[in-house]
């Protein structure tokens, strides 16, 4: 049996990318019905949910968005809220001053610069109060249908368990995953990463022997899963 400190064997990048696309068909059978588990009905409620998403759950984040959209259904009702009147709403998800205030400045910047409509680019998202990359490959993939690749935590962990790369920084993850798949499956790919992260290859104890990919994963071999 391998320990955790063996060296993988070496591959060729074909190698790798066959692998890679060969996860992610294994992924796309075992959860058909991989998406993006925040609610919304537009672009606003996704950016919005998504911004709060940060440091907590969607489960939680789901909880909130009901009574938050029905005071503030748009960018510009937002824009005007009172910080108290958010603050009250946004307390069960913790931290929930600096969200307000990350809301307050998306509702001001949409309104000011962008007529009060979510922009449908990278460049412009990432310039919103609050908004980084990973927001907004969100928002792209699922509001928009633009292919994007969002590196969260569940994304990267699993990239570098599967052996696809050893980064940890999340634009390079991003650029790794981008040259291994093809970009029409780039959105769908990270849905299934993180459904697979949260319910089998979890952060402490993954679950190898539930895995539907453990015999292509090179971490469930160093630790004996397989």
């Amino acid at each position: 049996m391998e320990t955790m400190t063996d060296a993988a064997p070496p591959q060729s990048r074909l190698a790798l990318v066959r692998r890679a696309r060969r996860v992610d068909r294994a992924l796309a059978a075992e959860y058909p019905d991989a998406r993006c588990e925040l609610d919304f009905t537009n672009p606003f409620e996704l950016l919005v949910a998504t911004v709060l998403s940060a440091q907590t759950t969607d489960v939680r984040v789901n909880s909130v968005t009901p009574r938050l959209f029905a005071s503030y259904p748009d960018a510009p009702a937002l824009a005007a809220a009172h910080a108290a009147d958010l603050e009250e709403i946004l307390r069960p998800l913790g931290f929930f001053r600096a969200k307000s205030a990350a809301l307050l400045g998306i509702g001001h910047a949409l309104v000011t610069e962008h007529d009060g409509e979510v922009p449908g680019t990278l460049d412009e998202l990432v310039r919103l109060p609050g908004v980084g990359r990973k927001t907004a490959n969100v928002v792209l993939g699922n509001a928009f249908g633009v292919p994007g690749i969002t590196v969260d935590t569940h994304v990267g962990r699993l990239s570098r368990r599967l052996g696809w790369t050893e980064e940890t920084d999340p634009v390079k993850v991003e650029r790794v995953l981008q040259g291994l798949f093809e970009r029409s499956e780039w959105t769908m790919l990270c849905h299934r990463l993180i459904f697979h992260g949260r319910r089998v290859c979890h952060a402490r104890r993954p679950a190898c022997g539930d895995c539907v990919v453990a015999g292509m994963c090179p971490s469930a071999f160093r630790a004996g899963g397989r």
